[in-house]
C-alpha cells in the first residue's frame, strides 16, 4: 500500500510512518518548506519514499511522487497548546487545519488514480465542554472556538468522499507519550512532587496512548467498514483528579498541589477552558461495534508502561 502522510515530522506522523514501513508499505511524506530541514535533521528522510513538496499557503503541490497513492493519512496542523490564543494564533490554527485540508482534497481530486482512503485527524474538542454527558459520534458539536475549528476541519476532510474515497475522521482524545504532548508537559512538575488536579478535578479526560493512536489509524486504513467521525479514545475515560492521582502514584510522587481554575485562566487565557478545565467523556462507539481490540484500555497500566514503572 502506498500512503501519503501529512504532519509527517510530528509525534503521531513519525510513529505512523514507522509502523507502515515496518510492515513493508510505501510511505511518501507531505513536507512543507519549513518541515524539510527538521526531517533531515531527525534522520527520517532516508527511510521514507520520495517526499512530496506541499505548501498550502503558497498553493503548491508536487503531484509526481504522490501519484498512485492508495491512501492518505492527514495529520497536519499547528499545535493547539503552544502559545496563547491571540487572534493571530487562532488564524494560524484555522489556516493550518481548515484551509490546508481544503487545498489537499482539491489537489487529490485531480489525480488520475484517486486514493481510496482518506484518514484525517480531528479532535474531541469537536464536542466542547459537556460535563457528565457521554459523547458518542452522533453527539452534537459544541459552540466554542475549538468545536467550530474541528467542525469546519471535518467538513473539508469529508469532501474527499466526492471523489470516491472512504473518509475517516478521528476525534482524538489526549494523546499520552512521554516525549511529547500533554504528558511530556506534565512530567517535570509531577516528578518534583508539585503536581495536582486542575481546577475542581471533576472534569472528564478522554485519553489514549500513542501506540493506540497508531493502532486506530492502521484500523482506519485497513477496515473498509470504518467511515465518518470516529471517537479515537480509550474505553475508560477518567476524571482529572483520578488522572493526576494515578500519575503521581506511578511516579511515586505526591500529587497534592492543585492548580486553581482562576490561576489557569489568568495564565493561559481562553485556551485554559477547552484544554484544561473542560469536560469531555467520549465513548468509542464505532470502534467497539467493529470489534477493535484496545491495546491499552486502562490508565494505570498504560502510564506504567509508558514511564517504565511497575504497576
Amino acid at each position: 500500500m502506498k500512503t501519503l502522510v501529512s504532519g509527517s515530522t510530528g509525534m503521531v506522523g513519525t510513529a505512523v510512518i514507522e509502523s507502515l514501513l515496518r510492515d513493508g508499505h510505501t510511505v511518501c511524506p507531505l513536507l512543507r518548506p519549513e518541515s524539510k530541514v527538521r526531517s533531515q535533521a531527525a534522520g527520517f528522510l532516508g527511510a521514507w519514499g520520495p517526499a512530496v513538496r506541499w505548501d498550502p499557503v503558497g498553493n503548491t503541490f508536487d503531484p509526481l511522487p504522490a501519484q498512485g497513492a492508495d491512501a492518505v493519512v492527514h495529520l497536519a496542523g499547528a499545535s493547539i497548546g503552544e502559545g496563547r490564543w491571540t487572534e493571530a494564533r487562532k488564524r494560524l490554527l484555522r489556516t493550518s487545519r481548515v484551509d490546508a485540508t481544503r487545498h489537499l482534497v482539491r489537489v487529490l481530486a485531480q489525480f488520475a488514480q484517486l486514493p481510496k482512503v482518506f484518514v484525517s485527524a480531528s479532535a474531541m474538542g469537536y464536542y466542547g465542554d459537556r460535563g457528565e454527558e457521554e459523547l458518542t459520534e452522533e453527539s452534537a458539536a459544541g459552540d466554542d472556538f475549538l468545536a467550530a475549528l474541528a467542525r469546519d476541519w471535518e467538513a473539508e476532510a469529508a469532501r474527499a468522499a466526492e471523489f470516491g474515497a472512504r473518509v475517516v475522521m478521528l476525534r482524538f482524545g489526549i494523546i499520552l507519550a512521554p516525549h511529547g504532548g500533554a504528558l511530556a508537559r506534565m512530567l517535570p512538575p509531577f516528578r518534583l512532587g508539585l503536581g495536582g488536579r486542575l481546577g475542581s478535578g471533576r472534569q472528564w479526560m478522554s485519553w489514549l496512548t500513542l501506540e493506540e493512536v497508531v493502532g486506530i489509524i492502521r484500523s482506519a486504513l485497513e477496515n473498509a467498514n470504518l467511515h465518518g467521525p470516529v471517537n479515537a479514545v480509550s474505553p475508560n475515560p477518567v476524571r482529572n483528579r483520578e488522572f493526576t492521582a494515578v500519575l503521581g502514584r506511578v511516579l511515586h510522587r505526591p500529587a497534592i498541589f492543585p492548580a486553581p481554575a482562576f490561576a489557569l485562566r489568568l495564565a493561559l487565557g481562553e485556551m485554559a477552558g477547552p484544554l484544561l478545565l473542560g469536560s469531555q467523556r467520549l465513548v468509542p462507539g464505532k470502534l467497539r461495534v467493529l470489534g477493535y481490540k484496545f491495546l491499552q484500555p486502562d490508565l494505570e497500566p498504560a502510564l506504567s508502561a509508558l514511564l517504565r514503572h511497575p504497576v
